[in-house]
């Protein structure tokens, strides 16, 4: 179901909420344990979970060694199983817990998966440790070879084999394979052929003995799952309650997705402990898509979907508005912890500084030409260009900054390309384009040129115009090449002029960095001291001027043309951009996930050092305002400008714009396919 009504409803949007659950246990205490496993079943439900994942052996406890094969153990469990399923009876969850079960006069390590009041299935575990401290096989039979079986456990005959998913009937994208312990740390894990048989959440129901490495080891291995299998990844080891005769349980809940960390636990909490995660299926589904090698492995494998087993269930969720219980980057260009910010950083400046040298060393050009304004955007190019002269061994002097004051130039920024072509020590000259641009105005007959106060898309283009029709001229005059400044928000609005204006160069450095990460790479620039302190100054400065092109004179109360006020924030905008483009996601989905990042300025990460006067909040009518402008310049107005593209790196793996890398579209599309969409699904507040 769609519609305005139901835009605030999670699943709608390919959510699904799951869950890793520490319940309390007691070694062998059976009917103690049942109970610790319902009691976090029902605190799941009153958080509206939809699935969650309990520890391995959770219902007799892992480390009970040879009370395993004990009659009564096993009797116990069977009977604690037949609770557990009525108890689930008018809950939400669909839960995942762990025992031992026999069959055919073997004893299997279990995962049972019980949906209200439903045992629906029952898969074993494939690969039994037996080295160092584990000894399953004493215990236990694999399960490698169980396919087209079915088991009874408490009266439910159901089926049992490592062929099984599930699948909810009402609820798209909710589809999970099982995984136990071992399971995951073998060369071939289980799950990656239940992802290819099509399910979208894998689980790992887990007892993992913990020592010094061993939580770090495990999150490897769950983001590689995640990361490889293009799966939300859900795992949950024991924890306190378990035998400590020989070893320690720390209770490790984790849940990754396609390769991200969503939410981990409290390790060696003594109390019960639920971490919950709402993980975005639809986003798996459409990455799935694009990943050709996915299919590929799919084929390969003979199509694992037609020998699965898929177990469907009518899912007794809960619509409406849930919230959403998942982090959301508002900057997802830019990293959220100082430490992957450094590193990121890092990584993006050299990618540009990398490519240019490459270009240099290509060309042998005289001299780098670049037209400075004061800007966030040539100021960073600046910066890139410098580095690789220092990096080649050039003199910065084979950098010839231009500076090209208009109509609109304001002095504190014509002041700033120059102290920062100063500090720089790079060749920097001064031209004037008024008086050419009004005598472009005057041959064309422009209104300006007559007197009249007409600033419109003419009399900017023609500043623009001329500014690099000047620098193209230069870099024939002193045998060099113009180094780009546009960035990649810039290339996605279509806010550059066509042809010879700010769209055009010769190499592109910053085409592949978006707005809102330029701005982090000064202030990184700025605080591992990549140039004297004198420039750090002035590139501070630069950083907390407002973002303008100066292409139309002040008001008379001196304000300046603000980008900002025309093509919205930045910050939303390379919001939309990145799911749009790397995920492909509808407006819908796009401005669901922009309300929950951006209603509350207080609350969530923000990147290290933002500045606080720019905590901003948006509501959703003003979400909806510019992601409709948005939808319109990227879909229908700009792509005739990104099919020119010159040159320039791919920094961000969230996309490029270069028509011979990421981005293939046709010019003359037409955008009314997700305006349509974002008018009929969105409500206007």
């Amino acid at each position: 179901m769609s519609g305005p009504e139901n835009f605030f409803d999670m699943h709608r949007h390919g959510f699904v909420r799951v869950a890793t659950a520490t319940p309390s246990m007691r070694t062998a205490d059976v009917p103690f344990n049942r109970d610790g496993i319902i009691a976090e079943a029902k605190k799941a439900h009153e958080q509206q979970v939809d699935l969650v994942v309990y520890p391995e052996l959770c219902v007799s406890s892992y480390a009970i060694d040879d009370l395993h094969l004990q009659t009564a153990m096993l009797d116990a469990c069977e009977e604690a199983v037949g609770a557990i399923v009525e108890a689930s009876l008018g809950l939400t969850p669909v839960l995942v817990i762990g025992a031992p079960l026999r069959r055919n006069g073997k004893i299997y390590n279990c995962a049972l998966a019980i949906a209200n009041g439903q045992l629906l299935g029952v898969v074993p575990k494939s690969f039994l440790p037996n080295y160092r401290e584990f000894y399953e096989k004493r215990w236990f039979t694999h399960g490698r070879n169980c396919q087209g079986l079915d088991i009874t456990v408490a009266g439910h005959s159901v089926p049992f084999g490592t062929d099984v998913i599930f699948a909810a009937s009402n609820v798209p994208g909710f589809t999970f394979g099982i995984e136990i312990c071992e399971d995951f740390w073998s060369p071939n894990p289980p799950g990656t052929l239940a992802a290819l048989a099509g399910a979208t959440i894998l689980t790992n129901l887990s007892a993992s003995p913990i020592t010094i490495g061993r939580a770090d080891d495990r999150k490897l291995h769950c983001r590689s799952s995640s990361a490889r299998s293009i799966c939300a990844y859900v795992y949950s080891a024991s924890g306190h309650g378990e035998s400590t005769t020989d070893l320690a349980w720390d209770g490790q809940g984790v849940i990754y997705e396609m390769g991200e960390l969503m939410g981990e636990s409290t390790r060696f909490d003594l109390e019960p402990e639920l971490c919950v995660v709402d993980v975005d299926t639809s986003r798996i589904l459409a990455e799935r898509m694009r990943n050709q090698t996915f299919a590929d492995a799919a084929e390969h494998e003979k199509r694992p979907e037609d020998w699965y087993r898929t177990i469907s269930f009518d899912h007794a969720h809960v619509a409406g508005d849930k919230g959403l219980q998942r982090p959301i980057r508002r900057f997802p260009f830019v990293p959220g912890s100082q430490h992957t910010l450094d590193e990121d950083c890092y990584e993006a400046f050299n990618i540009q500084v990398d490519a240019l040298m490459r270009r240099i060393g290509a060309t042998n050009p005289q001299s780098l030409v670049i037209g400075i304004s004061g800007g966030l955007d040539s100021t960073h190019a600046l910066i890139v260009a410098a580095k690789a002269c220092d990096r080649l061994g050039l003199p910065r002097s084979t950098i010839r900054g231009y500076t090209m004051p208009g109509f609109g130039t304001s002095d504190g920024t014509k002041s700033n390309a120059w102290k920062l072509m100063e500090v720089m020590e790079i060749t920097a000259e001064e031209i004037d384009i008024k008086p050419t641009a009004q005598m472009m105005l005057e041959n064309i007959g422009h209104a300006f040129a007559n007197g009249e106060p007409v600033y419109d898309t003419t009399f900017e283009n023609v500043q623009a115009g001329l500014r690099t029709d000047y620098l193209f001229r230069l870099s024939g005059q002193h045998k060099g090449f113009v180094v780009g400044t546009g960035d990649l928000s810039e290339l996605a609005l279509g806010w550059c002029t066509y042809g010879v204006g700010d769209q055009m160069s010769h190499y592109g450095v910053n085409s592949g960095v978006p707005k809102t990460l330029i701005q982090y790479l000064i202030r990184w620039t700025i605080s591992t001291g990549q140039f004297s302190d004198q420039c750090d100054a002035v590139l501070q400065a630069i950083l907390d001027t407002e973002i303008s092109p100066e292409l139309v004179p002040a008001g008379e109360d001196g304000t300046m043309q603000s980008t900002e006020s025309q093509i919205g924030p930045y910050e939303l905008n390379d919001f939309f951009l990145h799911h749009i483009i790397r995920y492909g996601q509808s407006p819908s989905k796009v401005a669901f996930l922009a309300w929950h990042a951006w209603k509350a300025a207080g609350e969530g990460q923000w990147p290290a050092g933002f500045p606080e006067d720019r905590k901003n909040q948006y509501d959703l009518a003003t979400i909806r305002q510019w992601l409709e402008k948005f939808l319109w310049r990227f879909f229908q107005f700009s792509q005739f400008k990104r099919s020119a593209l010159p040159n320039g790196p791919k920094v961000s793996s969230g996309g490029a714009l270069s028509p011979r890398g990421d981005w293939r579209a046709p010019s003359d599309a037409v955008a009314k396919v997700w305006l349509d969409e974002l008018k009929r699904e969105v409500p206007e507040s």
